[in-house]
C-alpha cells in the first residue's frame, strides 16, 4: 500500500525532544525520596504541565498512561502500568514494541502473565472506560497531543499528567523527570538520563565521521513528489545532534517561526537543501535508488551523493520518531551503524 503525504508526515506523531528538561516538573519543598519509591515526608508533590499543576498527596501504585513514551518512561524506572495503549502504529506482533517487551520480562511482568499490563485501543482516542475500569491513581499523559477537554476528563478519573510541552513535543527526558518526580526516583531518572544521554553522544565521539556530517531530517514522498522537513522541537533532529552531528543551515534558515514540527518544501526547491546525510522514513522496501530515480529528489545533493539513511520499518522508526529512554538505547542497536555506515562513505 502506498503512504499518502499525510501519512508520510503525520502517522509517527511522535516528536520528544533531546534537551535539558530542567523546569519541567516542579516539587514541594519535600522533596521525593531517592532510592525508587518516595518516602512517606515526601508529598505532596508538585508536577506542572500545560494545563496548570497537579497535585499527588501519596506515592501512586496504579499508573496508567495514554500516547507514546509515557509508558517507556515507567518501565524505565522499574514500574509496571496497570494500563497503557497498545501500540497500533509500529509495534510488534505484541501490540507493543521490542524494547518494552524486554523491559516487561525484566521486571516479570511479561505479556500472557498476571502482572502483564492491560492494554487499551486509542486508535479513536483517549479510551476513557477502560482507563476508569482500571481505578488508576496517577494518569500519565505528559508526552502527548492531549487537548485540554481530554486532560479534564481524565483528572475526573486521577490525578493526570498533562502534556509538559505541546502536540508531542515534552523530551523524552522531560516525561521521565515527570514520572520520577511523582513516584519519587528522582535519582534513578538523573542517572538514566545522563547514560542515555552519554551513550548518544559516545557515537560521534568514537566515529569522527558522523560527528563531521551535517544533517537535514525529513520525509520524501515518492508517490507525490513531496518534501517534510523535521525542524524545532521534533524528536529526529534531535536524535541526530544528539550523536554529534550538525543540522543544515538551510533548515534553520527556514525554520523560523514555524508553529508546527515539520515544513512543506517545495520539490522544485530540491537542490537547495544541502547536507552531508539526508534522513527519511517510508515504506518496506524503499532504497536510495528509488529516489535517485526520482528526477526531482535526485537534485537533493546527500541523495545524488548515496547520503540517505532511510528507516523503512515503522518498528524501527517508531524507536527514534516516539523517542523513549528504553526505544533509544533500542536505535543505538538498530538504527546508529546506518547512520555510521553512510556518514564513513560519504566522507571517503
Amino acid at each position: 500500500m502506498t503512504l499518502s503525504r499525510r501519512a508520510l508526515v503525520l502517522s509517527a506523531l511522535a516528536v520528544p525532544a533531546l534537551a535539558a528538561c530542567g523546569g519541567a516538573a516542579e516539587e514541594s519543598a519535600d522533596a521525593p525520596a531517592a532510592g525508587g519509591g518516595a518516602g512517606a515526608g515526601a508529598y505532596p508533590v508538585t508536577i506542572t504541565h500545560l494545563y496548570g499543576q497537579t497535585v499527588l498527596e501519596a506515592e501512586p501504585a496504579r499508573i496508567a498512561t495514554v500516547s507514546w513514551v509515557n509508558a517507556d518512561s515507567a518501565l524505565a524506572l522499574g514500574i509496571v502500568p496497570v494500563g497503557m495503549p497498545t501500540v497500533t502504529w509500529g509495534g510488534n506482533d505484541n501490540g507493543s514494541t521490542d524494547w518494552i517487551d524486554e523491559k516487561l520480562a525484566e521486571l516479570g511482568a511479561a505479556w500472557g502473565g498476571e502482572g502483564a499490563p492491560t492494554q487499551y485501543d486509542e486508535t479513536d482516542g483517549v479510551n476513557l472506560d477502560e482507563i476508569a475500569a482500571l481505578t488508576p491513581d496517577l494518569i500519565v499523559a505528559a508526552y502527548s497531543g492531549l487537548t485540554e477537554e481530554e486532560y479534564t476528563q481524565l483528572s475526573k478519573i486521577a490525578p493526570t499528567i498533562g502534556p509538559i510541552a505541546a502536540n508531542y513535543t515534552t523530551s523524552w527526558q522531560e516525561a521521565l523527570t515527570a514520572v520520577a518526580a511523582a513516584t519519587g526516583r528522582d535519582e534513578e531518572a538523573e542517572s538514566l538520563i545522563a547514560q542515555v544521554e552519554a551513550d548518544l553522544a559516545a557515537v560521534g565521539e568514537q566515529n569522527p565521521a558522523v560527528a563531521g556530517s551535517t544533517f537535514i531530517a525529513g520525509t520524501l514522498g515518492l508517490a507525490d513528489n513531496s518534501i517534510a522537513l523535521y525542524v524545532g522541537e521534533d524528536t529526529r533532529p534531535r536524535f541526530f545532534t544528539a550523536l554529534g552531528m550538525s543540522p543544515a543551515e538551510v533548515v534553520a534558515e527556514n525554520a523560523g517561526g514555524a508553529d508546527s514540527f515539520y515544513v512543506d518544501w517545495s520539490a522544485e526547491r530540491a537542490d537547495e537543501l544541502v547536507s552531508d546525510l539526508f534522513y527519511t522514513w517510508g515504506e518496506a522496501g524503499v532504497t536510495v535508488e528509488d529516489l535517485q530515480a526520482n528526477e526531482l529528489f535526485a537534485q537533493i545533493p546527500a541523495v545524488a551523493s548515496g547520503g540517505v539513511v532511510i528507516t523503512d520499518d515503522d518498528h524501527t522508526t517508531l524507536s527514534i520518531s516516539a523517542a523513549s529512554a528504553l526505544s533509544l538505547p533500542w536505535a543505538i542497536e538498530n538504527v546508529v551503524p546506518s547512520i555510521i555506515e553512510v556518514a564513513e562513505r560519504v566522507a571517503s
